[in-house]
C-alpha cells in the first residue's frame, strides 16, 4: 500500500512539473520571440485600417515579451471573412487578434443563414472608440438637406449588404420613406469617396465621422458637401456646429425608432477588437491590457490627432454588455429589422 502510494505521489509530482514548464512561467515568457497577427476586417486605406495599423505600431511595447505585431487585411463582406476565419481557421493560441466593423457582430441576429458565427463566444479585448455616424451630400446636389430626400433623389456609393454604407440607406428607405438611390459594389469607403469626388455619386450614408475627417478633412469643415443628417444616440459636436440634424428628429412613430435605434446603439461598440474563441485566457487577459494602455498612452494619442482619428476606448466587458442586449431583443422586433434592410 504505502509503495503505491509512493508511486502516485512520484507521478503527481512529475505530472505537475511537466504542467509547469510548458506553460509559461511569466507574462512576458508567453509573447516572447512570438510574431502576432492583428487581423484587419476592412480594406487598406480606409478609417478601420488606419486605427488598425496605428494600433499595431504601439501596442507591441505594452505586451509583456514586446512581440512582433504583423498587420494583415481580411476583407470582404463587412468583416465576415475575417470574422468566419476567426470560428474556423484562426490559431487559438493567443498569436491572432483582430478589428471588425461593429455589423458583423450582429449579422448573425439578423442574417442568421449568411452568418453563423456566435459572437458571444469571442474574447471581446476592447473598442478604440463610439463611432459618430452621417449622411452627406455634395453640395452641388439636388439634396440640399434631409428633409430634401423625401422629394428627391440622391445617388449613393456602397458596399455590400451588411455595410453600414448600403444598410442604414435601405433602412432609412424603408422606414422613413426617404429616396436614395443605393449604388453598391465598392470595395471601401476609398472607392466611394473618389466616386464622390468624379460625380459618379453624390453622397455617402453611415460613414464614420473620423473616417471622413481623416480622408476628407476639408469635407469635415462643410467645404464640397453638405452633413444632412447624424446617424448617432446622441449629438455630435462637430456636426451640429455645421447645422446637421439628429435622424431621431424625423421619427415620432416609437416602433419605428426602435429598428432604427438598433442600428444606431452598433455605434457604441463602433471599433470592435477581439481574439478568437478558445484563446487562452492569460494571453487573453494580456492582450486585453496591452490594448487598453495602448489606446490611453500618449504616443497612441498623437498618432491619433496626426491622423485626424478620434479615440474614446471602452472595455471588452462594455462590448460584450452591448451586444448581449440587442441580441436579447424580442423576435417580433428583430423581425421588423431583418425587413428593414432588404431591398
Amino acid at each position: 500500500m504505502v509503495t503505491r502510494i509512493a508511486s502516485a505521489s512520484v507521478a503527481a509530482a512529475v505530472a505537475a512539473c511537466i504542467g509547469f514548464s510548458a506553460a509559461p512561467a511569466t507574462a512576458e515568457d508567453f509573447y516572447k520571440d512570438k510574431q502576432v497577427e492583428l487581423t484587419i476586417g476592412a480594406n487598406p486605406g480606409g478609417g478601420y485600417d488606419s486605427y488598425a495599423r496605428l494600433t499595431a505600431r504601439f501596442i507591441a511595447s505594452h505586451v509583456p515579451g514586446n512581440p512582433t505585431i504583423i498587420p494583415r487585411n481580411r476583407p470582404g463582406a463587412g468583416s465576415r471573412k475575417a470574422l468566419n476565419w476567426f470560428f474556423d481557421g484562426a490559431p487559438t493560441d493567443g498569436t491572432v487578434f483582430g478589428a471588425f466593423y461593429p455589423s458583423a457582430l450582429v449579422d448573425p441576429l439578423i442574417r442568421p443563414k449568411r452568418s453563423k458565427y456566435d459572437v458571444m463566444k469571442l474574447n471581446f479585448l476592447g473598442s478604440v472608440n463610439k463611432t459618430a455616424r452621417q449622411c452627406i451630400a455634395r453640395k452641388d446636389a439636388k439634396v440640399q438637406k434631409f428633409e430634401d430626400l423625401f422629394k428627391h433623389e440622391l445617388a449613393i456609393g456602397a458596399t455590400a449588404r451588411g455595410g453600414s454604407t448600403r444598410d442604414y440607406a435601405i433602412m432609412m428607405n424603408n422606414v422613413l420613406g426617404t429616396k436614395f438611390k443605393v449604388i453598391s459594389g465598392y470595395k471601401g469607403s476609398k472607392g466611394i469617396l473618389l466616386s464622390i469626388e468624379r460625380g459618379e455619386t453624390q453622397g455617402l450614408c453611415g460613414y464614420a465621422w473620423s473616417s471622413l475627417k481623416k480622408a476628407k478633412p476639408e469635407w469635415a469643415e462643410g467645404k464640397f458637401i453638405n452633413v444632412l443628417v447624424q446617424t448617432n444616440l446622441s449629438r455630435h459636436g462637430e456636426m451640429t456646429k455645421l447645422g446637421a440634424p439628429m435622424l431621431q428628429d424625423f421619427i415620432k412613430d416609437p416602433e419605428k425608432r426602435k429598428i432604427v435605434e438598433f442600428f444606431l446603439k452598433q455605434h457604441e461598440f463602433g471599433r470592435p477588437y477581439a481574439m478568437p474563441p478558445g484563446s487562452p485566457k492569460d494571453a487573453v487577459a494580456i492582450m486585453a491590457k496591452a490594448i487598453q494602455e495602448t489606446w490611453k498612452s500618449k504616443e497612441f494619442r498623437v498618432g491619433a490627432d496626426k491622423l485626424n482619428l478620434d479615440v474614446e476606448p471602452i472595455s471588452g466587458e462594455e462590448i460584450r454588455s452591448l451586444v448581449g442586449e440587442l441580441f436579447s431583443l424580442p423576435k417580433d422586433l428583430v423581425k421588423k429589422i431583418v425587413n428593414s434592410t432588404k431591398s
